[in-house]
């Protein structure tokens, strides 16, 4: 049982003779996490996800109820199997745990072979929904990248611009998290549907008119109001979108992002004016991830710049254009991204080179 031995079981049960005993019993097997609350385990969660949760229903304060209504509330720990422990046999009981989102039932006391093949199902049952979840958004990622690479195409930017925010994106969240920063709103699992999300932002280009995108000069106020409604136009196609598969938690992101990428901190931004923490988190990467690639690639109407030139108009413009937060995690990792866009870019060579020197 290599797999069981390294899957995580949180046991939460106020009675402690109960709750330690289900912990030897399991013990052998798996790797235990005991809680006496379900504030207790909600905290122990957010610490370390577990891969199946054994719940009490009657706990004083934050009931089994309760603490599963929480769980099913957070995106990061939404998914985790729960079975409920209860020593109360009535149906009604168990048709509100069902309906609650309670995988499975085990009466109190627990008899140990019975117990250790219900989690053992259960973990199969869920190994099983991942690798299919995982195909499927494998699918529709692939599919979804495709739609943006075109989008992006329309204005002279190759496609690997999509592929570059994105990846720009994951490394900037991930250096968030390693600072210890937004644990409310960038678990890991926010920051895999951001990354997702990411090759959406311009989606609102599609109805950008080609004058406009391909235009080699200044826009004039005219042209650029016109150019500024992407950002409206892209929440607008990603609502209905999300509408139709509200499933999809990514398109979320997406909305978010494409509405919010072109926003600032300083509030001077567009098209809302949104300022400081206003501007959902998600834009306020993404804008850092868009500037940085927009800078070092070729557009129609300039050559790329340097990597050292684009990070200095970056740290200028933090707390102004960028949460300064954001730009402090760019900072840290700039090197990694100078890495990257070496690989796709026609001027990664330099960009590596003056990354060097730096």
């Amino acid at each position: 049982m290599d797999r069981a031995a390294q899957s995580r079981i949180l046991v939460v049960d106020d009675n402690l003779s109960s709750l330690k005993q289900i912990g030897a019993q399991l013990g052998e097997h798996y790797d235990v996490s005991l809680a006496k609350s379900g504030a207790l385990a909600f905290q122990i969660c957010m610490q370390e996800k577990p891969d199946l949760i054994l719940l009490d229903i009657e706990m004083p304060g934050m009931d089994g109820f309760e603490t599963l209504k929480r769980l099913r509330l957070n995106h990061y720990l939404g998914s985790i199997p729960v079975i409920f422990l209860t020593g109360n046999h009535d149906t009604e009981t168990e048709v509100r745990g069902l309906q609650s989102g309670a995988r499975d039932f085990i009466t109190k006391p627990v008899e140990k072979s019975i117990l250790l093949h219900r989690i053992e199902l259960h973990l199969r049952f869920s190994s099983y929904q991942a690798q299919l979840e995982s195909t499927v958004a494998k699918m529709s990622d692939s599919v979804a990248l495709a739609f943006a690479e075109l989008i992006e195409c329309r204005d002279e930017n190759t496609g690997e611009h999509v592929a570059r925010t994105s990846r720009y994106v994951g490394m900037i969240g991930r250096r968030l998290i390693d600072m210890g920063l937004f644990a409310e709103e960038l678990t890991p699992t926010d920051l895999q549907l951001m990354v997702r999300a990411a090759p959406f932002h311009d989606i609102g280009k599609i109805a950008v008119s080609d004058r406009i995108l391909l235009k080699p000069d200044r826009l004039d106020d005219e042209e650029f109001t016109l150019m500024k409604q992407h950002t409206t136009i892209g929440e607008e196609i990603l609502t209905n979108m999300l509408a139709r598969t509200p499933n999809q938690q990514y398109l979320h992101y997406a909305r978010m992002i494409a509405a919010s990428h072109h926003e600032r901190f300083d509030g001077k931004g567009y098209p809302r004016g949104l300022a400081g923490d206003e501007i959902p988190l998600c834009g306020r990467i993404m804008a850092v991830a868009d500037v940085y690639d927009a800078l070092v690639d070729d557009r129609v109407y300039r050559k790329g710049m340097s990597h050292i030139e684009a990070c200095r108009i970056i740290m200028d413009g933090k707390n102004k254009n960028f949460d300064g937060r954001v730009v402090d995690a760019f900072d840290g990792i700039h090197k990694e991204l100078a890495a990257v866009a070496k690989k796709s870019l026609p001027g990664g060579r330099k960009i590596q080179e003056e990354n060097k020197d730096d």
